[in-house]
């Protein structure tokens, strides 16, 4: 597992000293208690950043909808890539790299986002995404380790 870019997943169980010094940028959140190795870096809101898109309140998460959403390979990859590759505090579709049509993309960015998988902010003419861990993690404890987990 990557521990490059601010996720740890130290299959030892202790996270690397760097990111319990908070050298990624910002705050962590465990992601799960039955793996407390794994932490995804939850980094500051900038306050240049617009209002997210609209999205499910963390109340009204659905697991049966989470888990549709995650049943697609291309969606399951992004938020995994979220996850355990993220390199800011957000990023634009295109910082994936995925070889497929932009009307395409934004079906799948969308259907993630009204699952309640990611977050996504209106930067002038690009979207930009990041998990919402703490929502999740609250609702569904454990989902995101076992993401982020999954072998392709």
């Amino acid at each position: 597992m990557s521990t490059k870019t601010g996720v740890c997943a130290a299959e030892s169980g202790a996270a690397s000293a760097s990111h319990e010094a908070g050298e990624t940028g910002g705050t962590q959140a465990e992601v799960c208690a039955s793996r407390p190795g794994f932490v995804a870096a939850q980094r500051p809101v900038p306050a240049d950043a617009p209002e997210p898109l609209p999205e499910p309140e963390r109340a009204a998460l659905r697991l049966e909808v989470v888990m549709g959403a995650l049943s697609d390979p291309l969606r399951m990859r992004i938020v995994r890539t979220l996850l355990l590759e993220s390199e800011a505090f957000d990023h634009t579709c295109g910082w994936f790299g995925l070889d497929r049509p932009k009307s395409s993309l934004t079906h799948h960015f969308r259907a993630l986002r009204d699952a309640g998988l990611i977050r996504q902010r209106q930067y002038g003419l690009e979207r930009r995404s990041h998990v919402r861990v703490d929502d999740l993690e609250a609702r569904f404890p454990g989902l995101l380790a076992l993401v982020a987990d999954r072998r392709e």
